[in-house]
């Protein structure tokens, strides 16, 4: 197919790259240097959004959230009648609704995973639209970047977005908690090593493996999987979806997702101090380390 594909930032660029075997690619990005590698692999590169869907049989749209969407896709109506629209932006389930209702071939498919789940084509990707048959044209389509076990295709872009959130919650407030057994294993005079070793048997398991290289020194958060920045936007894509569920139906005991919020707090501290690019471990770090003290 002829495909347009905007937004190609660290995760766009890397769900491209598995499409230009099988598909004709034009790329853009608002920072043009960042379509180079997808140029040097066979794609050409549009000089706007309008530029680049001309001519496309779907488009797809990797932006940074949701307020990018309405800016160069709905603000614009830069979707032709009747092309399939295939957004992996990370947005919230009102957003997924709104964009439906303006363009109805949305398809909400949003990517579960980091970098190098993207690279290795084994990321979660939820497809969410109620058009059967658009459903399985993009579950076919997508499929090069999807883990098959963890490739979803559900009803509405609402359903998947809501799953991205529930995926992102857990990241957010697992590293929260791992955060957390640090200073617990340094308080007792546990090192970070023997601490990430405890916690092998423990609900914290999946994290201290994931984070452990960042823990201890083996990687660095500069260009990291997935910044600071990103998950703190999604967290607020959280809070802000349970405020407005809490606003319809009134308060509701447990819904102002306290642990969330504690990691949210942390993440803030990180990008004021300028970590905000930087793999959200960056949460898990003293400035010495950041620094190289």
């Amino acid at each position: 197919m002829r495909i347009a594909f905007l937004g190609t930032g660290r995760m766009g660029t890397e769900l491209a790259l598995h499409l230009i075997p099988d598909h004709q690619l034009t790329v853009w990005n608002r920072t043009s240097e960042r379509t180079a590698r997808l140029a040097e692999a066979g794609a050409k590169v549009a000089s706007s959004p309008a530029q680049a869907v001309d001519g496309a049989e779907l488009i797809i749209t990797s932006l940074f959230g949701p307020e990018a969407v309405r800016e160069s896709v709905i603000a614009p109506g830069i979707i032709p009648r009747g092309v399939p629209w295939v957004d992996t932006t990370t947005v919230s389930p009102a957003d997924a609704d709104e964009f439906a209702a303006a363009v109805p071939t949305y398809v909400g498919v949003p990517v579960v995973g980091s970098l190098g789940p993207a690279r290795a084509g084994a990321l979660g990707v939820y497809v969410g639209t109620p058009d059967e048959a658009r459903r399985a044209l993009v579950l076919d389509l997508v499929a090069p970047w999807a883990d098959p076990e963890r490739l979803h295709g559900v009803d509405s872009g609402r359903r998947a977005a809501t799953g991205k959130l529930l995926a992102n919650l857990a990241l957010a407030v697992s590293a929260q908690g791992l955060r957390e057994a640090l200073a617990l294993g340094e308080s007792a005079g546990a090192s970070a090593e023997e601490t990430l070793g405890m916690l092998g048997g423990t609900g914290l398991a999946f994290i201290a493996g994931m984070k452990g290289p960042f823990v201890r020194g083996e990687r660095s958060t500069d260009g990291g999987d997935f910044t600071a920045d990103a998950i703190a936007k999604d967290a607020y894509l959280m809070i802000d979806t349970v405020d407005a569920s809490a606003d319809d139906a009134g308060p509701r005991p447990g819904t102002d997702l306290p642990a969330l919020r504690a990691a949210l707090a942390s993440l803030d501290a990180e990008i004021a101090a300028g970590h905000g690019d930087d793999d959200f471990s960056t949460i898990l770090l003293e400035e010495a380390e950041h620094t190289g003290e």
